[in-house]
């Protein structure tokens, strides 16, 4: 799976060409227009989530520095390191 800002930027652009094609009929317009509406609505959100993401590194970077960690929210889980007793 494509989880990317460049995918995303990608599947943008792809979908604009489809939105382009003078060969289309009416009825197809229609769908690929509500599948862009759609495309764009998401798109819209992932946006706001990597503005949010880029908002708490710089935070971090700003205020807590190196040594410090985000809040596991902003930042991808970690494994789990677990340790058996011998």
């Amino acid at each position: 799976m494509k989880n990317r800002l460049v995918d995303l930027n990608n599947h943008l652009f792809d979908t604009l060409e489809r939105l382009k094609d003078t060969a289309l009929n009416p009825e197809q317009l229609d769908l690929e227009l509500s599948r862009a509406k759609a495309i764009s609505d998401v798109s819209d959100k992932i946006i706001e989530i990597a503005k949010t993401s880029l908002q708490a590194a710089k935070l971090q970077a700003d205020y807590l520095g190196s040594t410090q960690a985000l809040p596991v929210y902003f930042s991808e889980p970690q494994p789990i390191e677990v340790k058996k007793n011998d």
